[in-house]
């Protein structure tokens, strides 16, 4: 077992160096770079003025810029270095997690990352608990009543939800009861008065923020984990030890909650690691953005857009890292669960 958990944390080294390669690589191409964004932040604010004092000063972007300034901004962004040492110097400091500071806010990743957990969190707490809470019951009884009028209508409606992306529905859902009906609001997970509100109008004006996106995110993993749970259950059903339980004289109570729910949820306790990180980072990136939640996915869309190199490789970074370690644990979890698996 230890030289197994040994030799998966060595091979994400690679993995983090690969990811990392290559997401640098690509950034050298992309057009539109922090010092573009910033000469071109400059000349629009140079228009501005000159537009508004008259034409004694005018516009004088297109007289282009001054080469020591062009100097200074690049080295201000570290771009007067060449991208090899570029990346040596960015590979040393995530090597001591040290994710550099952000080109356009001012403050270290961590502290943007940390500022930010707590909004991904909140999401996605309530849509691991809720898929899981809802998912797995659903599954049980689907299939106890296999082939029944209650397993097909129910199958229709996962497969309905399961089908339709969260982003998809999140639009949906904001049209219909935020912008027709009215019910719950645009955006946000507080009102503008939050402070002033009692301890009771918090918890109500929290959760009627939240019920929207939860229910964006909460389809597409609710669908997978009740067939999961559902099929798991009907391959169990079909073993032979449940028949010999049946012919000992065990009540179907017995023989569903006693043997046969512990072997079948074995692929999905499993998965429960990769669940609970997923729910906070892999659905939030959209849900996020359309509802102007101010959480790790919107923070990295617009790192992306203001092209804000340190914050777009920090939290790649940090997500790769969290996602192969969730990777090991999974499969840990096998052992845990059941002792007949070797990684021999």
């Amino acid at each position: 077992m230890l030289s197994y958990i040994l030799k998966r944390l060595l091979l994400m080294v690679p993995t983090l160096f690969g990811v990392l390669l290559l997401t640098f690589v690509v950034i050298q191409f992309v057009p539109g770079g922090p010092v573009e964004q910033y000469l071109a932040e400059a000349k629009s604010s140079a228009a501005g003025s000159g537009g508004a004092e008259g034409g004694g000063l005018g516009y004088r972007g297109g007289q282009g810029v001054d080469p020591k300034k062009l100097e200074q901004i690049k080295a201000l962004y570290g771009f007067d270095k060449p991208p090899t040492e570029r990346f040596v110097q960015m590979l040393g400091q995530f090597a001591r997690f040290d994710l550099g500071r952000s080109f356009f806010q001012n403050k270290d990743v961590w502290q943007l990352m940390v500022e930010k957990l707590p909004v991904s969190i909140s999401l996605g707490l309530w849509t691991f608990f809720i898929s899981y809470g809802v998912a797995v019951p659903l599954g049980v009884a689907k299939a106890v009543r296999a082939g029944s009028r209650f397993d097909l209508v129910t199958t229709l409606l996962v497969l309905a939800g399961y089908a339709i992306p969260g982003f998809v529905l999140g639009v949906a859902l904001l049209v219909v009861f935020g912008g027709q009906l009215q019910w719950f609001p645009l955006r946000g997970l507080t009102s503008s008065n939050w402070d002033e509100l009692t301890w009771g109008a918090k918890v109500v004006d929290y959760l009627w923020h939240i019920c929207l996106p939860v229910t964006a995110m909460v389809l597409g993993s609710f669908a997978v984990t009740a067939m999961l749970t559902k099929n798991a259950f009907l391959e169990e059903i079909r073993k032979q030890y449940v028949l010999t339980a049946r012919a000992k004289g065990l009540s179907e109570r017995q023989v569903l909650y006693g043997h046969v729910f512990r072997n079948a949820l074995l692929p999905i306790i499993t998965g429960f690691p990769s669940a609970f990180i997923g729910a906070f980072f892999a659905g939030s990136l959209l849900i996020e953005t359309l509802f102007s939640l101010d959480g790790l996915g919107l923070l990295s869309y617009e790192a992306v857009i203001r092209r804000d190199y340190p914050v777009v490789l920090g939290t790649l970074y940090f997500f790769t890292l969290i996602g192969l370690v969730t990777k090991l644990i999974s499969d840990l979890c096998y052992v845990w669960v059941d002792p007949r698996v070797k990684f021999d």
